[in-house]
């Protein structure tokens, strides 16, 4: 056997147990999350957008100061849009920037003032403006919150408060509960996205409205 034909041998068989390997780590990724986790992926009154009776939920671990996060923004509008009526948007916090926790309890603080959406789409337009090498700054934040349309009193008890605390660290405990390492995370019907990507979302979205459908 020449230099040659051992060459392409081995290439062969490396290409074939890369092939494999992906095959055996794509089939031992969880297709749902387990029966009794899936209470982690419900909170009463959330964020949420969409078709109120919609079949399709996605639930969105998320944190402000995530550039990704801010990225897959607009896919999610485009996607209710879509399938208008079928598929719901629902936000859970995860604070995972220094920093964020104090931002989410103020997106909170706006959402029981139903102005959460125009609140995270302002602090999403402007991330840079109030993140710095990964770090929040809670107190810039605040002031773009308040070019809303918002009691600037009522926000700042609410979100110093107990009761807004008490639901950041649920959000906290169900994201640790169902592994969520990095935000976005996303559950469309309470299967994770497992591989990562635009497309990858969009595929999983569109199998779940056949399937509910």
């Amino acid at each position: 056997m020449n230099n040659k034909t051992l060459f392409i041998g081995v290439a062969a068989f490396i290409g074939i147990m890369f092939v494999a390997a992906v095959a055996v780590y794509n089939s031992n990724q969880p297709t749902s999350i387990a029966h009794e986790l899936l209470p982690a992926l419900e909170r009463v009154n959330v964020p949420s957008k969409g078709g109120k009776q919609a079949k399709v939920t996605i639930v969105e671990f998320f944190d402000p100061a995530c550039g990704t996060c801010r990225q897959f923004y607009p896919l999610l509008n485009n996607l209710v849009k879509k399938y208008q009526g079928k598929v719901k948007v629902e936000m859970r916090y995860a604070p995972l920037h220094q920093g964020s926790e104090d931002v989410v309890k103020m997106l909170e603080a706006a959402h029981l003032q139903g102005q959460f959406w125009p609140a995270v789409a302002l602090l999403f337009a402007n991330q840079d403006r109030w993140v710095e090498h990964h770090v929040s700054n809670p107190t810039k934040a605040l002031a773009g919150i308040k070019t809303l349309p918002l009691d600037h009193e009522k926000l700042d008890r609410d979100w110093q408060s107990n009761k807004v605390a008490k639901i950041i660290a649920q959000d906290i405990q169900d994201g640790h509960t169902l592994q969520v390492r990095a935000t976005p995370q996303f559950f469309v019907n309470g299967k994770p996205l497992v591989v990562f990507g635009y497309d990858q979302l969009v595929d999983l979205v569109a199998t779940a409205v056949e399937e509910a459908y």
